[in-house]
């Protein structure tokens, strides 16, 4: 069984797709590994979300834009970071609620509110939610999370890892690549980029590559970051665990011309 990760989805049904099949992904027999954000983006999350439950063996990480997406389907109002992106998540379950000729988005105290109900999401999509995992270890030590985490306590601290630190986290990330340009710098770095938990690889999305001007992923020490600009003008990225050999999707914001994504 081929085991692979997959970054940022962020609604983009069209690109998501076109991994699977540059990836020659087998629905029975392979494993795929989400490392969250599937909503808040392009408009077809619902599309995403019918076709990662078509997957046999499917792991997904909850993202903080999942996250969002699951706390309107508990209180019914989204929370005011929702409109960095969200307005295409309600377009794509308006939609199929058959309910797009009457969209509204209204702005009440705290967030906003729309004419999507919470009973218009189909069983089967709020299950795909709710289940999602804050984090996943695998059986050779490697960690799949979407922001990141403190490396100096362990990932089951639930003080120091909340699960707001788990999908919000960037200093894991910006540690690592300073430490790795540190290492290139001078050969007197004999330190190892230390952790609480010894994890063999981290694998984190979140923090789009488009940064530091690439839509390729990007390794630090033994962190790679799997978020390729799927949510904004660059290319989402799916990868084999195993052989590291990825293959990505077009510019997703060529795919989707009309819509303006997370820019």
């Amino acid at each position: 069984m081929r085991v692979l990760v997959i970054g940022d989805i962020h609604g983009g049904y069209k690109a998501l797709i076109q991994c699977l099949e540059r990836s020659n992904f087998d629905y029975e027999n392979d494993q795929l590994i989400s490392l969250g954000d599937i909503c808040d983006g392009w408009n077809e999350v619902y599309e995403c979300v019918e076709e990662l439950i078509k997957i046999k063996n499917l792991i997904v990480i909850e993202g903080n834009h999942d996250s969002t997406f699951i706390e309107w389907m508990t209180r019914g109002k989204h929370p005011w970071h929702w409109l960095q992106g969200g307005h295409a998540t309600l377009e794509s379950y308006v939609k199929h609620a058959e309910k797009y000729r009457t969209m509204y988005i209204d702005h009440v105290m705290g967030g906003y509110e729309s004419n999507l109900a919470t009973f218009d999401i189909p069983d089967k999509h709020r299950d795909f939610f709710y289940n999602m995992k804050p984090y996943y270890v695998d059986k050779d030590n490697n960690l799949f999370v979407h922001g990141g985490f403190n490396r100096h306590f362990q990932i089951t601290d639930s003080i120091y890892n909340g699960k707001d630190i788990l999908m919000w986290d960037r200093d894991l990330w910006s540690s690592a690549l300073s430490f790795h340009a540190m290492s290139k710098r001078s050969t007197d770095v004999k330190y190892p980029f230390k952790m609480k938990d010894d994890f063999n690889h981290v694998y984190i999305g979140h923090t789009t590559t488009l940064n530091w001007d690439t839509d390729l992923p990007m390794t630090a020490v033994n962190i790679t970051n799997l978020d390729t600009g799927g949510g904004f003008k660059g290319k989402l990225t799916i990868m084999d665990l195993n052989t590291k050999e990825y293959w990505q999707s077009d510019n997703v914001n060529v795919l989707y011309k009309d819509q303006k994504g997370r820019n």
